[in-house]
């Protein structure tokens, strides 16, 4: 192997124990659903208990209270104002937040690419379905070479009768880091408006969203800040906060962004109060220390792939496109052993004890690996040794 990348120093064993994965699983799939470290399991359960001990006290009465300490915590770590955000379950929900509430007219078009994440894809198709207008979905070919060639493909589709760009900040399927501030300052001072799909950029990039100057930015927190599973948020730039709803309308609408995020209704709010838990062990890791890590590690697995099996690279092997993930498009043959891709996926759990991502993305298959930190290269080497049973 050359040595463009070495695989960075593991963060050691009682890292890993802070992880519930089975023992003897490979996990290589944190950008799915992520995995909790045991002190935010802890954490939110301390939430739980504090909620049942008088659930009228800490829904009913102190819930704006606590989601505002929240707030506090996460707009620091994003690069906020408490006030520009607005808390969801997923990042899904929050691109249906911003899809819903915008007006469109017949003919008007919801530019994306081919990159983009399906059930935003479907988001989107719903919505012009209702409103007359039509998606546009721009093809961005693999390999693809740099950022600038990535992000003309969708500023050359801009025409007249566009009104808003959905556009990924880290692909799903395909695990590119995009630059959306290209996009972004390309449409300064027009009636273009971004949504930023940020479901994987939250504890994978420094984020600094007063600054970046989109109008929209949806995003995760279950994955690469290791919060629970149901917290996520909208960040929504002011000028645009009262034409954005949420998705549950309750009684605080037509109040402001702020009282109708903070109340949709009886939830669970222990995810959310979490968030403050997570974002401290994260910083007590090293934010810069992480982030590091897991695109170190990442474009060392990219690049051993690559080279094992003569992948094609769908990006630059300096891993500058990359961030916590890599993907690689895997030959046609494996489609003649196995009718579907979740069908190697198993494969290779039931046989192999490796989770990894199998995805069909422009009828190819796809493999994408994770890098967290509870990963280490002797992960991804255990992959190569499963991958040639059957790539033989």
């Amino acid at each position: 192997m050359s040595n463009v990348h070495q695989p960075p120093p593991s963060f050691g064993p009682e890292i890993k124990a802070q992880f519930a994965l089975e023992s003897n699983l490979t996990f290589l799939n944190h950008g799915s659903f992520g995995a909790l470290p045991l002190v935010v399991r802890q954490a939110q359960e301390a939430w739980r208990v504090r909620i049942e001990s008088n659930p009228i006290e800490w829904i009913g009465r102190r819930n704006i209270e606590t989601l505002m300490a929240v707030k506090k915590h996460l707009a620091r770590f994003v690069g906020c104002q408490p006030n520009d955000l607005g808390f969801v379950t997923n990042a899904s929900e929050g691109v249906n937040a911003v899809l819903r509430s915008l007006r469109f007219e017949a003919g008007d078009e919801l530019l994306t690419c081919d990159h983009v994440y399906n059930a935003v894809r479907q988001a989107m198709k719903s919505r012009a379905q209702e409103t007359g207008a039509r998606v546009v979905e721009v093809p961005i070919a693999l390999p693809v070479r740099d950022q600038d060639h990535a992000m003309n493909c969708i500023l050359n589709a801009i025409t007249p009768r566009t009104r808003l760009i959905v556009i990924d900040h880290i692909t799903s399927p395909t695990a590119l880091r995009f630059d959306v501030r290209k996009i972004i300052d390309a449409v300064k001072g027009t009636r273009v408006q971004v949504l930023v799909d940020g479901a994987h950029a939250p504890g994978a990039l420094q984020l600094s969203l007063d600054t970046l100057g989109a109008h929209f930015y949806a995003a995760n927190l279950h994955k690469w800040t290791m919060a629970p599973r149901g917290s996520a948020f909208v960040w929504v730039a002011p000028q645009f906060q009262k034409d954005i709803h949420p998705c549950i309308i309750s009684h605080e609408f037509a109040n402001g962004f702020t009282a109708e995020f903070d109340w949709q209704g009886t939830r669970d709010l222990s995810a959310w109060n979490t968030v403050p838990a997570a974002l401290a062990w994260f910083e007590k890791l090293g934010s810069q220390r992480v982030l590091q890590h897991n695109h170190q590690l990442a474009a060392w697995a990219h690049q051993l792939l690559c080279e094992e099996f003569s992948f094609e690279p769908l990006s630059p092997l300096d891993g500058s496109m990359l961030s916590c993930m890599a993907s690689m498009r895997l030959p046609n043959s494996l489609q003649a052993k196995f009718d579907k891709p979740e069908a190697f996926q198993k494969q290779l759990l039931d046989a192999d004890h490796i989770e990894v991502p199998i995805i069909e993305w422009n009828q190819h298959w796809l493999l994408r690996v994770s890098a967290a930190i509870h990963n280490e290269p002797a992960h991804y080497e255990r992959l190569v040794v499963a991958l040639k049973k059957y790539l033989a």
